[in-house]
């Protein structure tokens, strides 16, 4: 992958990686070019399955954009930033990035749910 650009530039995901919280989602947002779209999802495939191998992994989804360009956006479910955290900086997991097509640019952030009463509940 050629890029990671984090949603918010202040607070990278390489930070948010080191405050404990459970559960987390991640939220990753890519970009990539047309002509690029069906090697992004074989990769992708095979990091979600490395992934959903890891301990404190729940569950994940990818979703497509409407429309032409091809624009994703994947949230995975975590136990918490620890497991998360384990398995991103995993080596394995590290060297999965470079098989992405050139032209993909990720956003990842961790969110946690919100509770608003008499709408959402944490």
């Amino acid at each position: 992958m050629s890029l990671l650009r984090p949603l918010d530039p202040d607070f990278p995901i390489e930070s948010q990686i080191g405050i404990d919280a459970s559960p987390v989602v991640l939220v990753n947002v890519f970009l990539l070019d047309k002509a690029d779209e069906q090697g992004f999802l074989q990769v992708w495939q095979d990091d979600a399955a490395f992934m959903k191998r890891q301990p404190g992994f729940i569950a994940t989804q990818l979703h497509r954009a409407l429309g032409e360009n091809p624009t994703y956006l994947n949230y995975a479910v975590w136990e918490s930033t620890a497991h998360f955290r384990a398995a991103f900086t995993h080596p394995e997991f590290r060297s999965k990035i470079a098989a992405y097509p050139s032209s993909a640019v990720a956003s990842p952030h961790l969110f946690q749910k919100v509770s608003v009463p008499g709408i959402c509940v944490a």
